[in-house]
């Protein structure tokens, strides 16, 4: 199974968020976000921030792929 950032990076767009505001923002690391970029794996820590801080579900976030 691979994981998907794309609904991430449309609800970046989609609200007008930089990548680096949302890192300032979620309080996490350029390395998590660069990661991320790579379809990488990350805590579950990182994505409620993220959740949080963009005020969406998960499913708003990543999309596992089979």
């Amino acid at each position: 199974m691979k994981v998907s950032y794309k609904p991430l990076w449309k609800q970046l767009i989609d609200k007008d968020i930089k990548k680096k505001d949302l890192c300032q923002m979620a309080q996490i690391s350029q390395a998590t976000l660069t990661k991320m970029g790579k379809g990488g794996h990350i805590t579950t820590e990182v994505i409620a921030k993220i959740c949080g801080v963009l005020n969406c579900r998960v499913e708003e976030v990543l999309e596992v792929i089979d």
